[in-house]
C-alpha cells in the first residue's frame, strides 16, 4: 500500500502545549446486511472530514426474487469511564453521531437497539427498575444515580456498575457517582431488494475526532513518543515529517504549533465490490496524512482514492494549526 501526506503552507505562532491532554477517537464504520448471500455491495462511496461523515451505497439484489433483510448501524461501543472519556459530537443524547439514513432518496426512520453491560453482564432490566437512562455521559443518567437508594447504590458499586466521580469531595453528603457502565447501540431497519435491482442507501453521521493539543510524535527537537505507532498507522512519508520538523525549526520556541485530530473508519467485512474515498481535512493550512493507494487531489482540501475490496481499515490524521489561545488559525 502506497503512502500518500499532503503537506500546506505553514503560518505557525503558537505556544507549545504538551500532549498529556488527548481525549479519543471511536473507530465507526459502515452497514452491515442480514442477507449478504443474496445482496451484494456493488458500490461504496465514503466522504470523510472533521465535520461529517456520508457513506453512499448501491445494494445489487443477485436474485430473481425480491428479499427482505435487516441492515443495521452498529454505533461505536463507548464506556462509562470519566477518566477515559471520548470524543462525542453529541454528550446528551442516545444518538450521540447524529445518525441518519435515506433509502432511495428517502428518508428512514431506523429503531434503536441497546444493550447495557458491567463485567461483561447485561444490567439492562437493573437500570429500567430505577429509571436511569442507559446513556452514560448524559446529565440526565447522572441525575437518575443521584436518586438512588443508597442500598441500591452499594450494590451497584460492588458490581462495578457505578463509581464514586472523583469530582466529589469524599464526604457522606456530597459524594457524587458515575455511570462505569458499557453501552452497545445499533440502529437497524427492515429493507426489501427487489429482485435483480440495484437499491440506493445513503446514511450520514458527525465522526468522533480524537486528538491532543500538540504534537504527540515529535518534540525537544526529534521524533519520539508516538511516533514509531503513528508512522504505521498514519503512513507519514518523509515529506509529512519534513513538514513537522521545519515547524519546529521556523518557530522561536522550537514547537511545531500544531495540534492532532484523529479519525477512524472501519471497513465492513465481506466484499465492498466498487470503493471510493474522498478525504477532505478542513483547513487548508492542515497537514494530513493516511494510507492509500494513488491518491489524487481533486480540491483544494479535498483527496480522492478508488480501490477494488479494499482490505484495510481507514485512519486519518490531521495536524491543524493552532493560534497562541489554542484556536485554529485563520
Amino acid at each position: 500500500m502506497l503512502r500518500f501526506v499532503l503537506t500546506a503552507a505553514l503560518v505557525l505562532s503558537a505556544a507549545p502545549a504538551f500532549a498529556n491532554d488527548s481525549i479519543a477517537e471511536l473507530g465507526t464504520g459502515g452497514l452491515i446486511l442480514s442477507r449478504s448471500d443474496a445482496v451484494a455491495m456493488q458500490s461504496e462511496d465514503l466522504f470523510i472530514s472533521p465535520e461529517k461523515v456520508t457513506v453512499d451505497y448501491v445494494f445489487h439484489n443477485n436474485t430473481d426474487r425480491d428479499v427482505d433483510a435487516i441492515v443495521a448501524f452498529p454505533m461505536p461501543d463507548i464506556e462509562g469511564d470519566p477518566e477515559e472519556r471520548p470524543a462525542l459530537p453529541n454528550d446528551q443524547s442516545d444518538n450521540f453521531l447524529g445518525f441518519e439514513v435515506t433509502i432511495d432518496g428517502a428518508p428512514a426512520k431506523p429503531r434503536l437497539e441497546q444493550k447495557v453491560l458491567a463485567l461483561g453482564i447485561d444490567i439492562g432490566a437493573d437500570l429500567k427498575a430505577q429509571n436511569v437512562p442507559f446513556y452514560p455521559f448524559g446529565d440526565a443518567a447522572k441525575a437518575a444515580l443521584a436518586k438512588l437508594p443508597q442500598a441500591v447504590t452499594d450494590d451497584w458499586v460492588n458490581r462495578g456498575i457505578i463509581i464514586e466521580d472523583n469530582g466529589g469531595d469524599g464526604t457522606e453528603t456530597k459524594k457524587i457517582y458515575t455511570p462505569f457502565w458499557q453501552l452497545r447501540s445499533t440502529y437497524w431497519w427492515r429493507s426489501t431488494f427487489p429482485a435483480n435491482k440495484d437499491v440506493h442507501v445513503s446514511h450520514r453521521y458527525k465522526p468522533s475526532v480524537g486528538g491532543t493539543s500538540s504534537v504527540s510524535f515529535f518534540y525537544d527537537g526529534k521524533f519520539q513518543g508516538q511516533y514509531a505507532t503513528y508512522k504505521t498507522r498514519y503512513c507519514m512519508d518523509d515529506t509529512f515529517e519534513n513538514a513537522v520538523r521545519k515547524a519546529a525549526k521556523d518557530d522561536p520556541d522550537g514547537y511545531s504549533k500544531y495540534y492532532e485530530d484523529r479519525i477512524a473508519y472501519i471497513l465492513a467485512a465481506g466484499s465492498i465490490g466498487k470503493f471510493k474515498l474522498t478525504v477532505d481535512k478542513g483547513n487548508p493550512k492542515a497537514l494530513v496524512s493516511f494510507c492509500g493507494d494513488s491518491v489524487k487531489k481533486v480540491g483544494p482540501t479535498t483527496f480522492e482514492m478508488t480501490a477494488n475490496d479494499p482490505e484495510h481499515d481507514i485512519d486519518i490524521l490531521l495536524l491543524v494549526p493552532s493560534d497562541r489561545n489554542g484556536g485554529n488559525a485563520n
